[in-house]
């Protein structure tokens, strides 16, 4: 995956119905610049995200479209439980084998990755806020 650089059009992202434009750095996969949109679908506050990333730039093994949901409940102070999940969707049925593998081995890797970046995110009480 190319690392994201920035986003742009975020004034109201966090909000349900809003986006952002998201740009990555050049890589194997990616001429780099704007590559997807992130939009949030629901937002409960410091319980549940549901966003959806879409509108890729580039080819991207078939997929249309990322959802991702992220539920928190807290256990005991300081202790929380963080289930994220993300449905990968495509198009291209001739693909699902691909995609199956994907998101079995890749995407499995990639999203842990996020949520220990988040993790040492909170243990270091990073401000990681959205309006």
């Amino acid at each position: 995956m190319p690392k994201v650089t920035h986003c742009t059009d975020d004034e109201n992202w966090g909000q349900p119905g809003y986006s952002k434009k998201v740009y990555a750095a050049r890589s194997f996969t990616q001429k780099g610049g704007w590559v997807s949109v992130d939009k949030v679908i629901e937002r409960i506050e410091n319980k549940y995200w549901k966003i959806e990333v879409s509108n890729f730039q580039s080819w991207f093994l078939g997929f249309s479209k990322f959802v991702g949901e992220w539920k928190t409940t807290e256990l005991e102070t300081k202790k929380i439980l963080v289930e994220y999940t993300y449905s990968l969707h495509s198009n291209m049925a001739v693909l699902y084998p691909l995609n199956w593998l994907f998101a079995k081995i890749f995407w499995r890797m990639y999203m842990k990755k996020a949520l220990e970046n988040i993790r040492q995110l909170a243990y270091n009480e990073e401000p990681y806020l959205y309006p």
